[in-house]
Protein backbone atom coordinates (compact mmCIF):
# COMPACT_ATOMS: atom_id res chain seq x y z
CA UNK A 1 0.00 0.00 0.00
CA UNK A 2 1.21 3.48 -1.10
CA UNK A 3 0.41 7.13 0.41
CA UNK A 4 0.53 9.48 -2.37
CA UNK A 5 1.59 12.90 -1.64
CA UNK A 6 -1.09 15.33 -1.43
CA UNK A 7 -1.44 17.52 -5.05
CA UNK A 8 -1.25 21.00 -4.44
CA UNK A 9 -2.62 24.03 -6.63
CA UNK A 10 -0.58 26.99 -7.68
CA UNK A 11 -2.12 30.14 -7.13
CA UNK A 12 -1.00 33.35 -8.55
CA UNK A 13 -0.85 35.04 -4.55
CA UNK A 14 -0.37 38.16 -6.70
CA UNK A 15 -1.58 40.96 -3.88
CA UNK A 16 0.12 39.46 -1.29
CA UNK A 17 3.04 39.29 -2.90
CA UNK A 18 3.45 42.87 -4.45
CA UNK A 19 2.58 43.89 -0.90
CA UNK A 20 5.24 42.06 0.60
CA UNK A 21 8.04 42.31 -1.79
CA UNK A 22 6.71 46.33 -1.38
CA UNK A 23 7.75 45.62 2.67
CA UNK A 24 10.96 44.22 2.31
CA UNK A 25 12.46 46.52 -0.10
CA UNK A 26 10.51 49.50 1.67
CA UNK A 27 12.46 48.00 4.82
CA UNK A 28 15.65 47.45 2.94
CA UNK A 29 15.44 51.48 1.49
CA UNK A 30 14.82 52.57 4.79
CA UNK A 31 18.28 50.73 6.46
CA UNK A 32 19.78 51.90 3.04
CA UNK A 33 18.91 55.74 4.00
CA UNK A 34 19.72 55.26 7.68
CA UNK A 35 23.24 54.13 6.62
CA UNK A 36 23.39 56.58 4.32
CA UNK A 37 22.50 59.24 6.55
CA UNK A 38 24.35 58.35 9.18
CA UNK A 39 27.97 57.53 7.13
CA UNK A 40 27.71 59.14 3.86
CA UNK A 41 28.64 62.74 3.20
CA UNK A 42 27.43 65.22 1.00
CA UNK A 43 27.97 65.19 -2.51
CA UNK A 44 28.16 68.36 -5.28
CA UNK A 45 24.36 67.71 -5.97
CA UNK A 46 23.56 68.23 -2.02
CA UNK A 47 22.47 64.38 -1.14
CA UNK A 48 24.81 61.72 0.46
CA UNK A 49 26.55 58.91 -0.90
CA UNK A 50 29.57 56.73 0.57
CA UNK A 51 32.21 55.22 -1.21
CA UNK A 52 34.82 52.27 -0.93
CA UNK A 53 34.66 50.13 1.96
CA UNK A 54 31.76 52.26 3.23
CA UNK A 55 29.45 50.95 0.24
CA UNK A 56 29.82 47.04 1.59
CA UNK A 57 27.29 47.28 4.61
CA UNK A 58 24.88 47.98 1.62
CA UNK A 59 25.45 44.91 -0.75
CA UNK A 60 26.04 42.39 2.65
CA UNK A 61 22.55 43.74 4.56
CA UNK A 62 21.10 42.96 1.27
CA UNK A 63 22.63 39.61 0.59
CA UNK A 64 22.06 38.58 4.75
CA UNK A 65 18.39 40.27 4.17
CA UNK A 66 17.05 38.81 0.82
CA UNK A 67 19.55 35.56 0.40
CA UNK A 68 20.22 33.82 4.06
CA UNK A 69 17.28 34.98 5.61
CA UNK A 70 15.45 33.66 3.09
CA UNK A 71 17.16 30.49 2.59
CA UNK A 72 17.06 29.56 6.25
CA UNK A 73 13.57 30.33 6.96
CA UNK A 74 11.55 30.59 3.92
CA UNK A 75 10.89 34.10 3.91
CA UNK A 76 11.89 37.57 4.16
CA UNK A 77 10.61 39.66 6.92
CA UNK A 78 7.64 40.89 4.16
CA UNK A 79 6.71 37.24 3.08
CA UNK A 80 6.36 36.28 6.56
CA UNK A 81 3.88 38.81 7.51
CA UNK A 82 1.66 37.87 4.64
CA UNK A 83 1.72 34.37 5.26
CA UNK A 84 3.80 33.74 2.19
CA UNK A 85 6.88 31.12 2.13
CA UNK A 86 9.33 30.37 -0.86
CA UNK A 87 9.90 26.43 -1.31
CA UNK A 88 10.72 24.18 -4.71
CA UNK A 89 8.87 22.80 -6.97
CA UNK A 90 8.19 19.78 -5.20
CA UNK A 91 7.84 21.83 -2.20
CA UNK A 92 10.63 21.75 0.26
CA UNK A 93 12.99 24.48 1.61
CA UNK A 94 15.37 26.25 -0.80
CA UNK A 95 18.81 26.32 0.14
CA UNK A 96 20.96 29.48 -0.67
CA UNK A 97 21.76 28.90 -4.26
CA UNK A 98 17.59 28.69 -5.24
CA UNK A 99 17.59 32.32 -2.80
CA UNK A 100 20.67 33.75 -4.39
CA UNK A 101 19.46 33.02 -7.94
CA UNK A 102 15.65 34.38 -7.17
CA UNK A 103 16.77 37.53 -5.84
CA UNK A 104 19.52 38.16 -8.35
CA UNK A 105 16.92 38.72 -10.76
CA UNK A 106 15.32 41.21 -8.64
CA UNK A 107 16.16 44.00 -10.52
CA UNK A 108 14.59 42.38 -13.85
CA UNK A 109 11.33 41.15 -12.18
CA UNK A 110 11.09 44.88 -10.73
CA UNK A 111 12.37 46.70 -13.67
CA UNK A 112 9.08 49.32 -14.44
CA UNK A 113 7.24 48.88 -11.48
CA UNK A 114 6.99 45.25 -11.32
CA UNK A 115 5.26 44.64 -14.52
CA UNK A 116 7.74 42.08 -15.80
CA UNK A 117 7.23 40.14 -13.02
CA UNK A 118 3.12 40.45 -12.69
CA UNK A 119 3.21 39.63 -16.22
CA UNK A 120 5.33 36.45 -15.25
CA UNK A 121 3.49 35.53 -12.57
CA UNK A 122 0.03 35.57 -14.65
CA UNK A 123 1.04 33.45 -17.44
CA UNK A 124 3.34 30.98 -16.30
CA UNK A 125 1.71 27.79 -15.56
CA UNK A 126 3.34 28.06 -11.88
CA UNK A 127 2.60 31.41 -11.28
CA UNK A 128 6.22 32.25 -10.90
CA UNK A 129 8.10 35.26 -11.05
CA UNK A 130 11.50 35.38 -13.79
CA UNK A 131 13.59 35.00 -10.38
CA UNK A 132 11.57 32.06 -9.11
CA UNK A 133 11.79 30.20 -12.68
CA UNK A 134 15.71 30.46 -12.94
CA UNK A 135 15.94 29.26 -9.34
CA UNK A 136 12.94 26.34 -10.42
CA UNK A 137 10.90 27.62 -6.93
CA UNK A 138 7.70 28.87 -6.11
CA UNK A 139 6.23 31.37 -3.42
CA UNK A 140 3.30 29.64 -1.67
CA UNK A 141 0.66 30.89 0.92
CA UNK A 142 0.94 29.25 4.08
CA UNK A 143 -2.35 30.11 5.26
CA UNK A 144 -4.04 27.93 2.32
CA UNK A 145 -4.12 24.62 2.74
CA UNK A 146 -4.43 23.39 -1.09
CA UNK A 147 -0.93 24.94 -1.26
CA UNK A 148 0.92 24.51 1.70
CA UNK A 149 1.34 21.25 3.98
CA UNK A 150 2.83 21.61 7.06
CA UNK A 151 4.32 18.66 8.00
CA UNK A 152 5.11 19.04 10.94
CA UNK A 153 1.17 19.12 11.82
Amino acid sequence: MTIDKPTFKFKTNLKKRIFATLLDYGLYCLAFYVYLMYFGHKDEDGGYKVSGLLATPIFLFWFIYFIVIEAFYGSTLGHLGFGLKVQTLNRNDINLTQALKRHVLDPLDIFLYGIPAIIAIRNSDKHQRIGDMWAQTIVVDTTDAEQYLDEQT
